[in-house]
């Protein structure tokens, strides 16, 4: 499957990597086509992975990761691009959290948006013609990909309004 990985972060790179050991092929996307993270990314995967911009990595995939920072998350999808974005599952695990002062007051980060609405939803208001399944978001992006870290049995959340992508994504 092609799967565009928005995000050169820890969680982007974590869940690109794992992508790829899955057989899967991986373009990872940044605002630009030169950013050196994706650039040392691609380089430590022996150029197996691809890079690109949001757009062109999505508009070439079968899903998409959203593994922005949840405040930026809106504006990465779109410059990814509302036709690229089309009909697809974005699977988003990125979390909203406002590190800004005047809400952290010495607190630990806050939710933005919380309690009446969350990123899921305005993600999917944003893209009404996609299919958005939040999930993974919870935890570390090592035991999202590694759940065997921790032992037991889990529950992971698995959100969204469209049925067939909720499995698809459990798949």
């Amino acid at each position: 499957m092609k799967v565009a990985v928005l995000g050169t972060g820890n969680v982007g790179q974590t869940i690109a990597n794992k992508l790829l050991t899955l057989g899967h092929e991986v373009a990872l996307g940044s605002r630009s086509a030169d950013n050196p993270k994706a650039i040392a990314w691609m380089a430590s995967t022996n150029k197996k992975g691809t890079i690109g911009t949001f757009h062109s990595v999505a508009q070439s995939s079968e899903l998409v990761f959203n593994c922005t920072k949840g405040l930026n998350a809106i504006e990465a999808l779109t410059l990814a691009g509302t036709e690229n974005l089309k009909e697809k599952i974005i699977i988003d695990l990125s979390n909203p959290l406002d590190f800004s002062p005047e809400k952290a007051n010495g607190h630990p980060p806050t939710l933005n948006p919380v309690n009446n609405d969350s990123l899921g939803e305005q993600i999917q208001r944003t893209f009404p013609n996609s299919f958005v399944v939040k999930t993974l978001n919870t935890m570390n992006c090592e035991i999202m990909v590694n759940p065997s870290k921790i032992e037991g049995n889990h529950v992971v959340f698995v959100s969204g309004n469209n049925n067939d992508a909720k499995n698809k994504v459990k798949e």
